[in-house]
């Protein structure tokens, strides 16, 4: 399966941020990534519906929300009309995930767990990893783009992959944070399947630089 890259809107020009989506258009394998925060789970706070649903409405490429909130619940209610396809909520943030993780798959095609740099997987019960869809390792601490790679995420990535053979599983392993060409191929071998990359990405200067950026990821 082709490594899934997963642009984060979060370093776009907001300005000409449909001019931006469209350079990606004939890209396969490609997700937009949606950073929604709320200024109290992380200290930023980005953008809301009214641009998810204009952005739905100018690509065919599916929407990946990553919720860094502290109440996930209520966006799943009222963000379900949004063409959303993945819902991603930060396990730090929730009490009763078995729960929400069944109520974001009633409504989304979609449903995954994030954990911070310095949150431990073991915390996760394994049962869990049979419900979810994909699970979001960042490398960054999350609140704002263009920060530093954070490198312990590679010993994350080989205990889910461990986890994912002994059980014969299939949830995507993502990873957001600092990632650019310099690690992209490490990442991937050692058992990422889908790649958020912000500031290498939009910092290209033109749409055939963007798209070999996209490729430099894959290779």
């Amino acid at each position: 399966m082709q490594t899934i890259i997963s642009p984060s809107i979060l370093s776009a020009n907001f300005l000409r941020l449909e001019e931006q989506i469209q350079m990606a258009s004939e890209q396969k394998n490609l997700w937009w990534h949606l950073d929604i925060m709320d200024s109290h789970f992380v200290p930023n706070l980005t953008f809301g519906a009214p641009v998810l649903k204009e952005l739905s409405k100018v690509t065919t490429h599916k929407l990946d929300a990553h919720f860094m909130v502290t109440n996930p619940d209520f966006f799943v209610e009222n963000f379900k009309e949004l063409n959303i396809h993945n819902f991603t909520f930060h396990w730090e943030a929730v009490t009763h995930h078995d729960r929400l993780i069944s109520y974001i798959k009633k409504n989304y095609p979609s449903a995954g767990i994030s954990i911070n740099p310095s949150t431990d997987l073991n915390i996760i019960p394994d049962y869990i990893f049979e419900k979810i869809d994909l699970i979001l390792l960042m490398s960054v601490n999350p609140g704002f783009s263009g920060q530093k790679f954070i490198s312990s995420v590679y010993q994350k990535i080989e205990k889910l992959q461990k986890i994912k053979k002994e059980k014969s599983l299939n949830f995507h392993i993502q990873i957001d944070g600092g990632v650019d060409e310099s690690n992209a191929a490490q990442l991937i071998q050692t058992g990422a399947t889908n790649l958020v990359s912000g500031s290498y990405l939009f910092s290209a200067k033109n749409k055939v630089e963007f798209n070999q950026r996209i490729e430099s990821l894959r290779k």
